[in-house]
């Protein structure tokens, strides 16, 4: 199954994390099919804290490819910065 989910980078007490699309059976850091998007929860106030390829993302939706918990908060966040 493929599925969306994050994968960490980033140092130690200064996470970043890469929306990425993947095999559910590759580890989370591993390897990956496609990058999507980007998520840094400490961005401070004049930098982007996330951002997500929407054509993208719906294109793996409507193949069938799953998203994580995480992954569908920060949608969902995505979408109501734009509105």
């Amino acid at each position: 199954m493929v599925v969306i989910r994050l994968a960490r980078g980033g140092a130690k007490a200064r996470p970043f994390f890469h929306i990425v699309v993947a095999d559910k059976r590759d580890r989370r850091d591993g390897r990956f099919i496609e990058r999507i998007g980007f998520y840094n929860p400490l961005a401070v106030e004049g930098e982007e804290g996330l951002r997500i390829a929407q054509d993208r993302l719906t294109h793996w939706k409507g193949v069938g490819a799953q998203t994580s918990q995480t992954v569908d908060r920060l949608i969902k966040q995505a979408a109501k910065k734009a509105a």
